[in-house]
């Protein structure tokens, strides 16, 4: 969590220097906050390598077909109905 935070604090400091730039030399007010939320986007990178190196929800699959998720609300195979392993 306190990397998540550096980030956001690094970007937002960055966007607000970014806009005073622009600002000086055009002389337009350019507000750039969408920068801090970039993590954000980044977010599903990160648990998406927790999930492939046995971190993250355990993966379950379908002994008939090749059907396999993440989500443990998901008991049963959308295509047949086998109870997932």
């Amino acid at each position: 969590m306190r990397s998540r935070l550096a980030t956001a604090i690094v970007g937002l400091v960055a966007s607000l220097a970014l806009s005073a730039a622009i600002y000086y030399a055009t002389g337009w007010f350019v507000f750039f906050v969408a920068i801090p939320f970039l993590p954000l986007l980044f977010r599903g990178l990160r648990d998406r390598d927790a999930a492939e190196t046995g971190d993250g929800p355990a993966m379950r699959a379908c002994p008939e077909c090749d059907f396999r998720t993440t989500d443990p609300d998901v008991r049963y195979c959308p295509r047949d109905g086998t109870a997932l392993d």
